[in-house]
């Protein structure tokens, strides 16, 4: 059996014992895990985890990039964000609201950049034409 940690910027996602199968998408492929693999690391792209733990359904989690590192029976996942179901469609769902709400914030931000980017260049602009 494996041990899964899930890992986001500030918090513990999931922590879980006692996993018989991991599978996860990356940039060659879906990679599949299981408790005598070798050890290893790999880069995850933006997809749907699966895992299974001993006698339960299938259990998916919709990550984004990340890093994947296996030692020994510990699997750690490292990722920006993860949302979690037990079914797909509402799986899906999820994602799409957690997405839209993503980008919206991604907007405010990049405009406070922007904002924060043409004073600094305006500044700088000034400064140049008293010296």
């Amino acid at each position: 059996m494996m041990n899964l940690k899930v890992l986001l910027p500030f918090e513990i996602f999931k922590e879980l014992d006692e996993v018989e199968r991991i599978t996860v998408e990356t940039d060659k492929g879906s990679f599949g895990l299981l408790p005598h693999r070798l050890d290893c690391v790999a880069a995850i792209v933006p997809g749907i985890l699966t895992y299974q733990r001993r006698g339960e359904d299938d259990i998916y989690i919709a990550v984004d990039e990340g890093v994947l590192v296996k030692t020994g029976a510990d699997v750690s996942i490292s990722v920006r964000h993860a949302v979690s179901g037990n079914d797909l469609e509402q799986l899906h769902q999820t994602v799409e609201q957690e997405f839209s709400q993503q980008s919206e914030q991604d907007k405010k931000v990049h405009s406070v950049y922007q904002k924060m980017e043409s004073d600094f260049i305006r500044r700088l602009s000034a400064f140049n034409h008293d010296s």
